[in-house]
């Protein structure tokens, strides 16, 4: 069993600048299906999607979060940094680079370059 998708409510007028975010990780903008249009922006990589939800009042954990194994680790940190994101590295709990960033509506997202074991 493969996770598909998770879902983050953001405000309508965030979308563009969730969908560059989620570009810097490797997501790319996917067509929502029709009944969905308007109502939500969905970005994929390798089969899992981000499905951003509008709300008026999104809900913004304060510490959970959505994790991604980065295909180049330190590219990405790169990226996210130059693009003006505060990435913040964390303790190496499996002994491999990882850290969070929050997205431009609050959500935090942890980059990882290796999985925690099994």
């Amino acid at each position: 069993m493969n996770l598909q998708h998770t879902s983050l409510e953001i405000r309508r007028e965030d979308e563009d600048a969730e969908i560059a975010f989620w570009a810097l990780l490797g997501f790319e903008h996917v067509d929502v299906p029709e009944g969905l249009r308007g109502v939500a922006a969905w970005v994929a990589s390798n089969g899992t999607h981000i499905h951003l939800l509008h709300d008026d009042a999104p809900t913004v954990a304060p510490r959970g979060h959505v994790a991604i194994l980065a295909d180049d680790y330190d590219a990405t940190v790169a990226a996210v940094r130059d693009a003006g994101f505060d990435f913040r590295p964390d303790t190496e709990l499996w002994g491999v680079p990882r850290g969070f960033v929050r997205t431009p509506t609050g959500h935090r997202v942890e980059i990882m370059s290796g999985p925690p074991p099994p």
